[in-house]
């Protein structure tokens, strides 16, 4: 297949997982990532193109378009775990927070808007439980990704019928930035059992809902917030 996926933040849990399951379909993805010797290593393994680019960085999209131009879908796997009790956010955390989740993710779905009109494609965004479900600590990132959402359906609107536009909102995932939570086993189990299914996200869990959601085998599918959460966010 010639039509290429945009996968950013590919070297994170959700993102590798997600390039892996397109590659092992037959797609042709191309992988974005801040650090090289990963992104590099797997591309290396996926027999894939890639680009080193930093999404908090002015000018991200220029370089990125400078290696691909042409897309017909972009998965924009990007996070970030950001919690303080309301005492100590600043809006500096705030700020931070927005540009590495909500501006930067419209800079690229600008820059490729049209490439993903001509080729009807698809845009996959991700939120969290935490945007629904009010959590302790989170009112950065649950501010954050709620904003992610409502981009979400106001982009959906926009752009069909030429562009479908959807949402994943994960509960916590084994993943990097998941380390200095989950790194106490007590806690990790505490956590787990605090979801219905008894166990924490895998990233093949919302990379699966991902590969759907950017292909055309959800082709009557848009303006959707799915969660991939355990049944966190509605069952306990």
């Amino acid at each position: 297949m010639s039509e290429k996926y945009l996968i950013l933040g590919a070297t994170g849990s959700i993102g590798s997982n997600l390039a892996q399951q397109l590659k092992n379909s037959g797609y042709d993805i191309h992988l974005i990532a801040r650090n090289e010797s990963e992104v590099s290593s797997i591309a290396e393994k996926l027999k894939c193109t890639y680009t080193v680019a930093d999404v908090l960085e002015e000018g991200f999209v220029d370089k990125v378009k400078a290696d691909i131009d042409d897309i017909k879908g972009l998965a924009y796997c990007v996070g970030s775990i950001d919690l303080k009790p309301l005492r100590m956010v600043s809006e500096e955390d705030f700020n931070k927070c927005m540009k590495l989740n909500l501006y930067s993710a419209v800079d690229v779905i600008k820059g490729y808007q049209e490439s993903l009109k001509k080729n009807k494609g698809s845009i996959v965004l991700f939120s969290t439980v935490a945007a629904q479900r009010g959590f302790t600590n989170h009112a950065i990132i649950a501010s954050t990704k709620a904003a992610v959402e409502g981009l979400t359906v106001s982009l959906a609107a926009e752009f069909a019928p030429n562009i479908r536009v959807n949402c994943i909102a994960p509960s916590l995932t084994k993943s990097k930035i998941a380390k200095p939570m989950l790194k106490n086993n007590v806690i990790a189990e505490g956590i787990a059992k605090a979801h219905p299914l008894k166990r924490l996200g895998e990233g093949r869990d919302s990379a699966s809902l991902a590969k759907f959601l950017i292909t055309e085998d959800s082709s009557w599918v848009t303006g959707q917030i799915i969660a991939v959460d355990g049944g966190r966010s509605k069952l306990s």
